[in-house]
């Protein structure tokens, strides 16, 4: 793994917002930092690769334990939740998508902070911008994630589950809308039917990158 110091494209803020990342910029300072990357070896992807999906093993039989255990009241878990988590888990129903934040060197083992199931802060970033960001800046380099794509193969995995049309909801705030809208298009790829959502600015033409 090595860590490169780059010059940031001119007019970056403008180029991010029309492709749909409008939150590109806070009160504290950039949020999207173009001045520098980061390039990854085979060996280290197939490293972060195999760590990720043994680590949504091991997190799919704590699930498995704290159901077969009813630890529910150690997790705060309401009642009127649990026989929902039961039946969703004894039906196998997809679940869309989760995010490990990992610690990695690429000298030590990577090692877990914290898993988001299900949390889409950081999706639009990772899956889309960062893809068009590097075909504009290092073209001839990959990217060696995959997000966009498997997220069409499960969304396409969720269409025996989901009847009609698929409704999506956010906070009103810029980041969870453009999120919500990324993967109300992704959706939309597959052949859902989804209607805007309150307070929509959907994207006329979604970042895919694939």
């Amino acid at each position: 793994m090595n860590r490169y110091t780059l010059n940031p494209r001119r007019g970056w803020g403008s180029i991010l917002e029309a492709q749909g990342f409008s939150f590109h910029t806070r009160e504290t300072g950039p949020y999207w930092d173009e001045s520098a990357a980061y390039s990854f070896s085979g060996k280290d992807v197939s490293i972060l690769e195999r760590a990720t999906e043994e680590l949504q093993q091991l997190c799919l039989k704590a699930a498995q334990f704290i159901l077969d255990q009813e630890l529910f009241d150690e997790l705060r878990i309401p009642e009127i939740a649990r026989p929902l988590i039961r039946d969703s888990w004894e039906r196998e129903t997809p679940s869309v998508y989760g995010r490990f934040d990992l610690a990695y060197n690429g000298k030590s083992e990577p090692k877990l902070l914290e898993y988001n199931a299900q949390t889409p802060t950081s999706l639009l970033e990772a899956a889309a911008i960062q893809w068009l960001w590097k075909e504009d800046v290092r073209s001839r380099n990959d990217q060696f994630n995959s997000i966009e794509r498997k997220l069409q193969a499960q969304w396409k995995e969720c269409r025996p589950y989901i009847k009609g049309q698929l409704y999506f909801s956010s906070l009103d705030n810029a980041e969870d809308r453009a999120t919500v809208d990324y993967l109300a298009s992704l959706a939309e790829s597959v052949g859902f039917r989804t209607p805007p959502h309150f307070g929509t600015n959907r994207l006329a033409q979604p970042p895919l990158c694939r």
